[in-house]
C-alpha cells in the first residue's frame, strides 16, 4: 500500500470514527406508540413514535355527532400547548350512530373548512370492541376502559403511559382535563 493510500484511509478512518461515536442514540418509541396508521389527508403511512417525548391527547371523532363541535376545542388545546410538546391525535370513528360515514377526503374536508383542524388526524378505524384498531386496544386495556361514544379522549403521558381516560362529556376546555395536561407538560 502507498503511503498517500495509507494516510488518506487513516483519515477516512479518523473522519467517520468519532462522528459515528457522538451520535446520540434515536428517542425510544414506547410500546404504546409503536403502530403506525394512514394520516386522513393522503393516506401516507404514518408511525406514531414520531410523537415519543410528547404529550398525547388521543380522541375518537365523528363528524355528526352532537360532541363534533369539541374539534374547535381541541385545535384551541393543541395550538396553546402544542410548542410546549402536546399533541392531539385524532381517530375518526364510524362506530357509534354511524356519525362518521364519509370517505378520507370527505373527513379531512369537513375538520379542516369547517373547524380548521391542524392536529395529526388518521384515517377512519374502528375504536372499540375485538376489531379495535391497536392503539385503541391498548388504551383501552391500560385504562379499564374502552370508548363509550364519540370523542372519549385519553391522556397519554411523555413516557408513553396513560396518565387519564376521560368521556366524551368532558370537553376540551373542562378544567380537569386542562390541569391534567399542564401536569404532564410539567409546568
Amino acid at each position: 500500500m502507498s503511503l498517500h493510500r495509507l494516510f488518506l484511509c487513516i483519515g477516512i478512518a479518523l473522519a467517520s470514527g468519532p462522528a459515528l461515536a457522538q451520535t446520540p442514540p434515536a428517542p425510544s418509541c414506547p410500546a404504546l406508540l409503536d403502530h403506525q396508521f394512514k394520516r386522513l389527508q393522503d393516506d401516507a403511512q404514518q408511525n406514531l413514535c414520531q410523537y415519543a417525548g410528547k404529550v398525547a391527547l388521543v380522541v375518537n371523532t365523528a363528524s355528526y355527532c352532537g360532541y363534533t363541535s369539541q374539534y374547535e376545542g381541541l385545535e384551541a388545546l393543541y395550538a396553546k400547548y402544542r410548542e410546549r410538546g402536546l399533541v392531539v391525535l385524532g381517530f375518526p370513528s364510524n362506530d357509534f350512530g354511524g356519525q362518521e360515514p364519509g370517505n378520507s377526503k370527505q373527513i379531512a374536508d369537513f375538520c379542516y373548512n369547517t373547524y380548521g383542524v391542524k392536529f395529526p388526524m388518521f384515517a377512519k378505524s374502528v375504536v372499540t370492541g375485538k376489531q379495535a384498531n391497536p392503539l385503541h386496544a391498548q388504551l383501552a386495556a391500560a385504562t379499564g376502559q374502552m370508548p363509550a361514544w364519540n370523542f372519549h379522549k385519553y391522556l397519554v403521558g411523555r413516557d408513553g403511559k396513560v396518565i387519564a381516560s376521560y368521556p366524551s362529556q368532558v370537553t376540551p376546555q373542562d378544567a380537569r382535563l386542562k390541569a391534567a395536561i399542564e401536569k404532564a407538560l410539567g409546568s
